[in-house]
């Protein structure tokens, strides 16, 4: 009777640790496939990516960074993959995956502008008048770089320092 009641204590040992070990193995499957996504890794499993890759060059970036959203008309058709200096130009190379259902024309413009007044920054996509489209590995030639809030201030403060040191101009009496 002993060992019919030990082997049935082990069986729902067995039968316990089998289900906490299941739990476990889906819990870390789960978290791999959503670091996978948030890396901006393909779909899952290797599937084909249902974005294009374009690239533009900006003088100044400001604080644009990878993950940055890129919109149209305030609508998300993409992301900044990555970014880095051409050693060439010596200007920042922005590398954007657009989504594919979102064609641009060749003549399409990119800005890096601002959300609110301090908020994150983002490239702003303007569709051309071109029948060309955008495609894999093209260059945008149309952008405007960021504009960055210390130089409007350095610039207004200078300006004003400027015009209080000049004289006033004699009058005529």
């Amino acid at each position: 009777m002993q060992a019919a009641l030990e082997m049935v204590s082990n069986m729902k040992k067995s039968i316990l640790e089998f289900w906490v070990g299941l739990f476990v193995l889906l819990g870390f499957v789960a978290v791999a496939i959503l670091a996978f996504r948030v890396a901006g890794g393909q779909t899952a499993f290797g599937g084909q990516s249902n974005t294009y890759t374009v690239y533009a060059q900006f003088e100044d970036i400001g604080g644009l960074k990878p993950q940055a959203p890129i919109k149209t008309a305030g609508v998300l058709v993409g992301r900044v993959h990555s970014i880095e200096l051409d050693t060439q130009s010596f200007q920042a190379k922005v590398r954007m995956d657009l989504d594919k259902q979102y064609q641009y024309s060749v003549d399409a413009s990119a800005k890096i502008l601002t959300s609110g007044l301090l908020g994150e920054q983002y490239i702003g996509l303007e569709n051309g008048g071109e029948e060309d489209k955008l495609r894999e590995g093209d260059t945008l030639t149309l952008t405007t770089s960021a504009v960055v809030l210390e130089n409007l201030i350095n610039k207004f403060v200078n300006n004003f320092i400027n015009k209080e040191e000049q004289p006033a101009p004699a009058s005529a009496e």
